[in-house]
This record gives structure tokens, C-alpha cells and sequence, in this order.
């Protein structure tokens, strides 16, 4: 069954954290379609994901790239999801409604907890994802550790 999880971060930024994430995603086995606000920051992202640590490679790719269905991390500012994915990540005001998040075995909403307006956009997506009735849990960091509190 879907899930939703969110991700409210406010002790590390979105380059520190998302790259964990998806390195979890990929032990599991699951495929990931990484869905971004800007094209400022997919360029970001795909740059600082062949960088981001020296003992370890997280295989992705943009449109740009080709090969998109083969794709175990597939980055994009658009809503397409060549590479069958599993996991749907949303960061930087990204959007998907409720009926698209249950079609994705996890959705992780990742929003920074310093920007007020993505906070709020947050709580609304909490709301609407509870009224769809998919289980949803609420993460937090906490003293450099994530703390579900919800």
C-alpha cells in the first residue's frame, strides 16, 4: 500500500539529505523518480549527486542524459515517470496530488523548515493526504536525527 512521508527539514539542507534518502531507496531495491521546483535545481541536484560522497555512486539520470527508463534515480522538473519508479521524491515545491501518490509503493514530501511558505504548503498537502485516506507519517529532525512525530 502507498505511503506518504514527510520530510520537514530544519538541522540539514536538501543536498545533505536527499542523498540518503535515495541511497536507502536503492538498498531496497526500489527505483526513484526525484521530481523538482526549478530547472535551477535539478541542475543542482544531478550535479551534486556525482559528488556528493567519495566511497559511494548513486546511479541517475535526466532527460537530458537519455536513457531514461533505465534509470534508477530519475531526476526531472516535469511530472513524467519513464523508469517505472517506486519511490516518488518531491522537493522544492514540487507537486502531486493525493490519486498520483497512491500509484508510488512511498512518496516522500521533503520541505524546508525555514521557509515559511513551504511549510504551510506542507500542512496543506498533510491535509489532503489524510482526507485521501494513505497513511502518512511526519518526520522531523531532532538534535541531528530524524524523529517521527506523527
Amino acid at each position: 500500500m502507498a505511503e506518504v512521508l514527510f520530510y520537514h527539514l530544519t538541522a540539514s539542507p536538501l543536498e545533505v539529505t536527499l542523498p540518503d534518502l535515495l541511497e536507502r531507496s536503492l538498498g531496497r531495491g526500489w527505483r526513484v523518480v526525484v521530481r523538482v521546483g526549478s530547472a535551477t535545481t535539478l541542475a543542482a541536484l544531478d550535479a551534486g549527486l556525482w559528488t556528493w560522497r567519495d566511497d559511494s555512486f548513486l546511479p541517475h539520470g535526466t532527460a537530458a542524459l537519455g536513457h531514461a527508463a533505465a534509470q534508477p534515480i530519475y531526476l526531472t522538473a516535469g511530472d513524467e515517470v519513464p523508469n517505472r519508479a517506486d519511490v516518488l521524491m518531491l522537493v522544492d515545491g514540487a507537486r502531486a496530488t493525493p490519486t498520483e501518490m497512491a500509484g508510488f509503493a512511498r512518496t516522500c514530501l521533503i520541505f524546508d523548515g525555514t521557509d515559511e511558505r513551504a511549510v504551510e504548503t506542507a500542512r496543506g498537502d498533510w491535509r489532503a493526504v489524510k482526507a485521501a485516506a494513505l497513511p502518512a507519517k511526519y518526520w522531523a529532525q531532532e538534535h541531528g536525527r530524524w524523529v517521527q512525530k506523527a
